[in-house]
């Protein structure tokens, strides 16, 4: 089945009846005063969060709903029936947006939850109520309010206790199958999974945490590169992250710093979130080999878990790990980020370069500055990245307008380089 996690719907709420314009005519009652009910009020849409529904999928088919109108007013000063209110059932986690203005107007993130996006329109009042002392027999009445047309945006970010993020074939289908019930289609494909999978890792009755492998990234999904935002959008809401590496690549650190640099850049502070690294499949290597690729991180002050969802070597000690940290982390702490998908390097624009003592160019910004510790300056091909995206930053055009020469100094927090305006390479 097809995951879809944003749509767009058209809602109408239904409108107020008319109020009736009506006169009494009784045998004995020659003069008989008004008598013309109110009309009934229209039917709201209504949204509600229900925890049974883990896509979007049936917007894909039905998207447009009509709430119904209220009954007229009738004689006698009978109201006219009042509609039904319309309620449209939404995955948890869905965040409602006004498709105009692209603002958000309800986040359902509690089961139950219910947001009425159009409220029914109120039915008109009848002849009866306008009745006064000077004007006995009105021969009018008032018609009923017309319902609220509206065009939405329906945004589904899954809710998950810990969120599995890592290149694709990293393993995290094969983790999340290993400790829950999911069934992910599980191969060595070197390409991504499609759609998220959630699955519950039951710890003992009535205890578990619910656990979401998260779509492979790539290299440029904070600017939307790939599926980058279909699938970041879902990290949002994780309470905890679990990097899973593959530790038989050419070279995990690389693809650390690749995920590292794609969390940081997107919107918001997701890169925030408390992270687990995990070195998976250590039976494709020997006990001198994983050692080897653990020193390469822990020089950088980075913890490892090292795992085999092949022959579960390490998966208990993970989880046990996972159920420690999961009670320091606030439930509702997650990060609510509102963006648009144009999302350019502009996450890393704001910064300052200033001479320093050392009569060298400084440049003074903390994303700046984590983007470096995440990189491995040694390895040419994190280098040349980090060197690009400072470069679409902005970094490169300030120092010329700061009349910056050929060869001069430039300094990101310990690391030094030397300016070179044509060329994008390190000198």
């Amino acid at each position: 089945m097809d995951f879809v996690d944003i749509v767009t719907i058209k809602i109408e709420s239904g409108s107020g009846g008319n109020g009736a314009i009506h006169f009494r005519k009784e045998k004995y009652v020659p003069n008989g005063g008004p008598s013309g009910g109110d009309g009934g009020d229209g039917g709201s849409v209504i949204l509600q969060a229900d925890n049974n529904l883990h896509t979007l999928l049936d917007f894909k088919f039905k998207h447009k709903f009509t709430a119904d109108s209220g009954e007229d007013g009738r004689i006698k000063n009978q109201f006219g029936r009042k509609a039904d209110d319309l309620l449209i059932k939404v995955p948890l986690g869905t965040i409602v947006k006004e498709k105009e203005t692209d603002r958000v107007i309800a986040d359902l993130s509690e089961i139950g939850q219910i947001f009425i996006p159009a409220k029914g329109g109120r039915g008109g009042r009848g002849n009866t109520k306008f009745a006064t002392s000077i004007n006995k027999a009105p021969h009018y009445s008032e018609p009923g309010k017309a319902g609220v047309y509206r065009e939405l945006v329906l945004e589904l970010k899954s809710i998950a206790d810990v969120g599995l993020v890592g290149l694709p074939n990293a393993g995290k289908s094969s983790l999340l199958s290993v400790v829950s019930a999911s069934k992910p289609k599980i191969a060595n494909y070197p390409f991504t999974t499609l759609t998220p999978n959630l699955g519950v890792v039951k710890i003992s009755a009535g205890d578990g945490f619910v656990m979401a492998d998260i779509p492979g990234l790539i290299e440029g999904a904070h600017k939307g590169i790939g599926l980058g935002h279909k699938f970041l959008r879902h990290i949002e809401r994780s309470r905890l992250l679990v990097h899973i590496i593959d530790i038989s690549s050419e070279n995990p650190f690389f693809d650390m710093e690749t995920i590292s640099h794609e969390l940081l850049l997107y919107p918001g502070e997701v890169d925030k979130k408390t992270k687990l690294i995990v070195l998976n499949k250590i039976d494709l290597l020997l006990e001198e080999e994983i050692e080897e690729v653990k020193k390469q991180f822990e020089e950088k002050g980075l913890s490892v878990y090292c795992i085999s969802t092949a022959t579960r070597d390490g998966i208990k000690e993970l989880i046990n790990e996972i159920i420690r940290i999961l009670p320091t982390i606030e439930k509702d702490e997650y990060i609510k980020v509102e963006h648009d998908d144009d999302t350019k390097e502009e996450l890393v624009s704001d910064f300052d370069i200033f001479k320093n003592e050392d009569n060298e160019f400084e440049i003074n910004n903390k994303r700046i500055i984590k983007l470096l510790s995440l990189t491995d300056v040694y390895d040419d091909r994190a280098l040349n990245r980090f060197m690009k995206i400072i470069t679409g930053a902005g970094v490169i055009e300030k120092l010329k307008e700061l009349n910056a020469k050929e060869g001069e100094t430039v300094k990101v927090g310990d690391f030094k380089f030397d300016y070179y305006p044509d060329e994008d390479e390190v000198k």
